[in-house]
């Protein structure tokens, strides 16, 4: 069988129809709930940030899988809506690939610029809204790209294969390692497991209370550490390849929130659409990120 968009969108419909209850019917709203996940899945895997750009496309291209698709349905406030859905759906998508069963993690966080400018953040911190983006974000440093940046950062647990087991947004002025010790008390496992970290994941205090939750650490030495640490390189790369596939063809840099609740939906509209794809790529026996054909 050969993958494409429509089959990757089929799959995501089937699963999340099963998933989410029956709800009274209203005549107002030509789509259903799990229509509405589904599109939030195409418009990350089509790669197109604008809401307004992407429901004109999704008619044309999609129509035939959305026949109630309109211009004022009203899908993406729906969407912003169904973020618990959404995550929900990524743990169900991630229970069907082999990496959610792994005892090998790959632990890692990464930026979520939500204002460039000087001027967006002072317009930022003057709104009103309860769940405004200001309300959360701050002013954190990216090491890998030698640069300050307003917005959140994103920590993962990760499946050598891209799996997502687990994710947290926060503020960037939060620790890494106290966000991991989080991620990995409830993390889905089924016994001891072993997490690889860059350099930043180091600490005594860290690797105790990692040790107490049966988890091992293993990270690259520190230049003031004695000894040679592990040449772990080529798995770390892994961590990067996963973050490269979200930032490139997922648009994650380019999410156009302007709101937490919208932040929160369409960063777990991505990782929807990652953990998906590799859900049916394992089915039918593709290499687990290869979305070029889902993209195509």
């Amino acid at each position: 069988m050969l993958a494409d968009l429509d089959l990757l969108l089929i799959s995501v419909f089937c699963t999340a129809d099963d998933l989410l209850p029956r709800k009274p019917e209203n005549a107002r709203r030509s789509l259903t709930d799990a229509e509405v996940v589904t599109l939030a899945v195409a418009q990350s895997i089509m790669g197109i940030t604008s809401d307004e750009r992407f429901v004109k496309a999704a008619i044309k291209r999609l129509g035939h899988l959305f026949p109630a698709l309109t211009q004022r349905s009203g899908f993406f406030k729906r969407r912003d809506r169904l973020a618990d859905t959404i995550e929900a759906l990524i743990a169900r998508f991630g229970a069907q690939s082999p990496g959610w069963h792994d005892d090998v993690l790959l632990v890692d966080s990464t930026p979520v610029e939500c204002a460039r400018s000087r001027e967006t953040v002072k317009r930022a911190g003057a709104s009103s809204l309860d769940d405004a983006i200001a309300n959360a974000a701050d002013y954190g440093y990216c090491a890998s790209h030698s640069r300050y940046f307003w917005g959140m950062r994103l920590h993962t647990l990760c499946a050598p294969d891209g799996t997502p087991r687990a994710m947290a947004l926060t503020s960037p002025k939060e620790g890494e390692r106290d966000v991991c010790l989080g991620l990995l008390e409830r993390v889905n496992r089924h016994g001891p497991l072993t997490v690889i970290g860059d350099k930043g994941y180091a600490g005594r205090d860290f690797e105790t209370h990692a040790a107490a939750l049966q988890v091992t650490i293993a990270r690259p030495r520190r230049k003031d550490e004695p000894g040679r640490g592990p040449h772990l390189a080529p798995i770390r790369q892994r961590i990067e390849s996963i973050y490269w596939t979200a930032k490139d063809i997922l648009t994650l840099e380019r999410h156009g929130a302007r709101t937490l609740r919208g932040l929160r939906a369409r960063i777990a509209s991505r990782f929807l659409a990652l953990a998906a794809a590799i859900s049916l790529n394992h089915q039918l026996g593709r290499p687990p990120r290869a979305l070029v054909d889902y993209t195509a």
